[in-house]
């Protein structure tokens, strides 16, 4: 358990690396449930079938984003998952991005996806909530962050997972600076990771251990929920990528507290 919950210091790479703060371990030994914190269930998909649920879903921002392209070839659904992929077709780096916005849209509580990472570096898996208001001013609680739940840089190591705040999408953008999770073998295997957004704080999770607790960039408006898989800006950093690479997602639940 010591290797668990000893502080993983990677000062150097984060003064280096997309402005990521040293990594952590969990706050404390504690394993949290929503249920447990008096949480209902009110929205889950489990992606049974071998499509994507259109009621719950769209694939989202079809087009060039980064240096790939948002495809609907690299979203699939089978064996009661949805796999989102980092792949290529003839010439063209496909991604992949599918998002509720327009279906399903909620303020506070618990969103949890489990899901297994992706393997390469370059690439990346995100689950994600985003404002459609974000870029139309800088009051956070007005106008909304996008808050991501989780990222897994493979860069920074195997057994570390990203979590971020942004908001006033602009000139003046604000950032809570990303802050790092070590959790050794969270890059093997499925894993839980959730987001606690409550009125005047965010709580990131993992395999329901806490590991941070964040009272900046907080929204206070309804969200739409963005699960993907990125590319970087720079042909030069996806030279140790690995396709196709897929992020591979069991389900993803909300839940909410009745007041």
């Amino acid at each position: 358990m010591k290797a668990f919950v000893l502080i993983f210091s990677l000062s150097f790479l984060a003064c280096t690396v997309m402005a990521q703060r040293p990594a952590q371990g969990p706050m404390s030994k504690k394993q949290y449930t929503p249920k447990k914190m008096g949480y209902k269930l009110v929205w889950e998909d489990n992606f049974d079938g071998d499509r994507l649920d259109s009621t719950k879903w769209k694939v989202r921002g079809i087009g060039p984003r980064a240096i790939a392209y948002v495809s609907e070839d690299a979203v699939t659904v089978e064996d009661g998952f949805l796999k989102l992929f980092a792949m290529k077709q003839g010439d063209k780096l496909l991604g992949s991005a599918v998002g509720t916005q327009g279906l399903f849209m909620s303020k506070y509580g618990y969103y949890e996806c489990r899901a297994q990472l992706q393997k390469s570096q370059g690439v990346w898996a995100a689950f994600w909530l985003q404002s459609t208001k974000i870029s139309q001013g800088e009051d956070p609680s007005i106008y909304g962050a996008e808050i991501d739940v989780m990222e897994f840089f493979k860069k920074l190591g195997t057994d570390i997972v990203s979590h971020n705040v942004h908001w006033a999408y602009g000139p003046n953008q604000q950032t809570t600076r990303g802050m790092q999770s070590y959790l050794k073998g969270v890059s093997e295997g499925f894993h839980t990771f959730g987001l606690e957004w409550m009125p005047d704080k965010y709580i990131f999770y993992i395999d329901g251990y806490k590991f941070y607790e964040v009272t900046e960039g907080i929204s206070n408006i309804e969200e739409y929920m963005i699960l993907s898989m990125e590319y970087p800006g720079k042909i030069e950093e996806i030279s140790k990528t690995v396709f196709p690479d897929v992020f591979i997602v069991d389900y993803v639940k909300v839940y909410q507290k009745k007041d």
